[in-house]
């Protein structure tokens, strides 16, 4: 059957044909240019090809540390686990395979952008309401998500408090400087408030104390006393603030520090660190007996949380065996995924009493 096509609302004739736009030469620079990067299966290639350059395609993410992560869960056929962070579903695509025959995962995400997306495509890879469930959470909901599921208690929970690459990548979320967009970072646009909004009402002194905390950032003072209260409605406005700040600082320390800047406020505006106290704080209540988490840490903040979380629950005897060091990617993953050389492994068990 032939479409019709649509009729223009002027003259009542039909529309004329519109051509896609060519694909932008070999590496397109605009999130939206990369249509191809975000049809996998249609341009498998160019996926390749991106993916063999050590770069993460438009619109998708790398899971990272699988093999670490997977030893550490152990994940069995009939067991439930939980993956508190869904995002792209990589992690939850590894640990499905492993669960089955009757095995359940329960899919957290905060975002509802992506949160769909992520349980068409684990529908479309086999995994029916029976293995999987999503519900749009952040971690911290961990014991309402197992509440709703009418389970008990989980075998294995995994966390990685990374952001996706789809959110870091899209110009839209306003999470990078890769690309002009607003000043958002919001995990869930419909819930609090932006970046922006946070900037216009803090204060020098909070907003130093909030760069020291969540991003260890060396010139926090000089820094918040540049940008508290300021209007920068703009990824970029913000990026350029910061280095109008620090005329006298090399170019590379600069980017570090805008980096630092974004993640500070990242961290602010979604509440992340209050939200991972709370699934340490239930974490012990929400496995169990035996039962196994792992944990993906990006920043020190994060990482001194888990650790001493872990060795306080050691010291009680709610778990029975802890990390005792840091698990970092190898080598080869860092060459082939330069956004994982950040990430830190910790990994406990819940006493079997």
């Amino acid at each position: 059957m032939s479409e019709i096509p649509p009729l223009q609302p002027d003259t009542g004739e039909p529309a004329p044909h519109r051509r896609r736009p060519r694909y932008a030469g070999k590496n397109p620079r605009r999130f939206e240019e990369k249509y191809k990067e975000h049809n996998p299966q249609r341009y498998a290639d160019t996926v390749a090809k991106v993916l063999a350059s050590g770069k993460t395609p438009a619109g998708t993410h790398r899971p990272i540390m699988v093999p670490e992560i997977l030893e550490a869960l152990a994940p069995q056929p009939g067991q439930v686990a939980v993956d508190c962070t869904l995002g792209y579903g990589g992690h939850a695509r590894e640990l499905l395979a492993r669960l089955q025959p009757g095995g359940r995962l329960l899919g957290m995400d905060a975002d509802p952008i992506e949160l769909p997306k992520t349980e068409a495509r684990l529908r479309a890879a086999g995994f029916g309401p029976e293995t999987f469930t999503a519900f749009r959470s952040n971690f911290a909901g961990l014991p309402q998500a197992l509440a709703l599921a009418e389970l008990k208690g989980a075998d294995c929970v995994l966390a990685d408090l990374g952001v996706s690459s789809m959110q870091i990548d899209d110009p839209a979320r306003g999470f990078s400087t890769k690309g002009e967009g607003p000043l958002d970072m919001r995990m869930n646009p419909q819930r609090g408030q932006p970046a922006s909004a946070l900037l216009a009402k803090i204060a020098a002194r909070p907003l130093a104390a909030l760069l020291h905390e969540n991003a260890d950032e060396p010139r926090a003072p000089q820094l918040a006393a540049a940008l508290a209260g300021k209007l920068l409605a703009t990824t970029q406005a913000l990026a350029d603030a910061v280095r109008a700040a620090l005329p006298a600082t090399s170019r590379d320390q600069t980017d570090l520090t805008v980096r630092r800047v974004f993640q500070a406020l990242r961290i602010a505006v979604n509440d992340e660190f209050s939200a991972l106290d709370t699934l340490l704080r239930h974490l012990p209540a929400c496995l169990n007996p035996g039962g196994r988490v792992a944990i993906l840490t990006f920043h020190s903040g994060e990482d001194r949380r888990v650790k001493r979380a872990f060795e306080a629950g050691m010291g009680t005897g709610i778990y029975a065996a802890i990390a005792q060091e840091v698990v970092r990617p190898t080598a080869d993953e860092r060459r082939a995924n330069p956004r994982s050389a950040a990430a830190k492994l910790r990994w406990a068990r819940r006493a079997l009493a």
